[in-house]
Formats: structure tokens, sequence, C-alpha cells
């Protein structure tokens, strides 16, 4: 059963039960799975809202991605995604003819920000994000610890809380696990977004012999970036539910 509703699971029971060859490359993310979570989101009503940052920073020339992870406040809500992508202006045109991906019309539709130039623009991020840190109550930001930018640096002078975090199976497997485990059970809301979708469609997860698995950027067809941010905005945001003591909350009961 696990097999017939996991695409990753299936490549697995096929080759270790029933000893067939199989595809290296299969998607790990479904499309009707995450098309669960295309209900609209209210924008005005997460302004303020506590939250939790995942940005997968790119090379110079590549795409950047920042994904806001607001947590349910209670049992009745959903988790809300909130991705921003960001790419240099100069090669959307090879982009668009090499792949056939429309990036100039996610330009033009907002989802995605074009920065001048044929690199990405660092200085235009930062200011996007500080703009994003005055908006929602963003309390953490996981970024990848060997990534460690001039950007990375000057959010923290900004007074952001900047978080490493690894890229190996024993950080990434727990809440790649749980987001998929979220997408399945619908309780992973994105509005639709249509670079998240074509991002969550190239997604294949590499799985050791412990079978922790990671997204791998090497192995998958297209770019992923929004997804792994959005893993690593949920790992915040579950470090932080288990931090919370429920005397928190109700306080001690006396006897």
């Amino acid at each position: 059963h696990e097999a017939l509703e996991n695409p990753a699971e299936e490549a697995v029971f096929k080759q270790l039960r029933l000893n067939m060859w199989v595809s290296s490359t299969t998607a790990f993310i479904p499309e009707q799975v995450f098309d669960q979570g295309n209900e609209p989101i209210d924008m005005g009503s997460l302004r303020g809202r506590e939250c939790y940052g995942g940005l997968d920073l790119s090379s110079t020339g590549d795409i950047t991605a920042l994904v806001l992870m607001f947590p349910p406040r209670d049992e009745t809500e959903k988790y809300i995604c909130l991705p921003f992508f960001w790419v240099p202006e100069d090669t959307i045109p090879i982009r668009v003819r090499r792949a056939s991906v429309p990036y100039d019309v996610w330009v033009k539709q907002g989802y995605m920000k074009a920065t001048e130039g044929n690199v990405i623009d660092y200085n235009f991020i930062e200011k996007f994000i500080l703009d994003l840190y005055k908006i929602y109550n963003i309390k953490e930001i996981a970024v990848d610890r060997w990534n460690a930018t001039q950007l990375i640096i000057n959010l923290q002078d900004d007074g952001m809380t900047m978080v490493p975090f690894g890229q190996g199976y024993k950080d990434m497997s727990p809440p790649t696990k749980e987001f998929y485990k979220l997408m399945m059970e619908g309780q992973i809301i994105h509005g639709g977004n249509p670079v998240l979708k074509w991002m969550a469609l190239n997604v294949v997860v590499d799985r050791d012999a412990a079978d922790n698995i990671k997204p791998t950027k090497a192995k998958s067809p297209e770019k992923i970036d929004g997804i792994v941010a959005a893993i690593m905005a949920l790992d915040r945001c579950i470090r932080q539910e288990q931090a919370e003591s429920v005397y928190d909350s109700r306080g001690l009961v006396v006897f």
C-alpha cells in the first residue's frame, strides 16, 4: 500500500522485493499530491504572524529561493508555504530557449523576481528579505552552512537569526520525510504557485542503506531549490514546536 501511494517507495519495493530494474530518477512528489495544497492563501492574515524561513542560495548565475513556512496555530489550521524566487534578468531568454521553461511568464506574473544583469544581485535580495522582515514575524532562516556568503553576514548584522543547516542525510532526512507526509495529507497550502510546482515535480531523492533520504540536485532533471528551501523551513518549524513545552501554555497541574 505504501508503494502504491509513494513513488519513491514504489521504486524501492520493485527493486528489493520484486528484483526489477527501476529508473534512478523516480519523481518524489506526484502532481496530484502537490495539487492538494492549491488552496488560496489569505495574504492579509499572515501579516505579523510567526514563520520560519529556508534560504537556498544559488551560484551567482542561477536561481535563489526563499520559502517562509507558517506553522499551524491549532489543530484546525495547516502549514502555509510562501515561496519567493530570484533569477538574473539577462539569463532568462537562454533559459527559456534551452529548457522551454516559462521563466519570462513567471516574472511577468510576479511569481519570480528578475534582478538586473547576468548574475544574482544579492543586495536586491537582502533588501527584499528585510522588507519581508517588517511584514512577517520571521523567527529564523535556515541556510546551507557551507554557503556563508556576505548576504548571510549582512542579514545577521541586520538582526535576523540565520541558522546553519547541513545538506547531508543527517539533517535533511527527517524534514524531507515529514514534508512528504504533510504533502500526502494535504496539510501544506502553497496556493498553487507554478514555480514551486515545477520544482516539486523535478525532485528526485537519494536514499542510503539506513533508509535516510534527501533531495538530490545532481539527479533531479531541473531546478528544485524551492523544495529544498521549503524542507529547511519546515525543519525549523518542527524544531520550534518540539522545543515548546505543554507547561508553557497550560502551566503546572497541582494535585
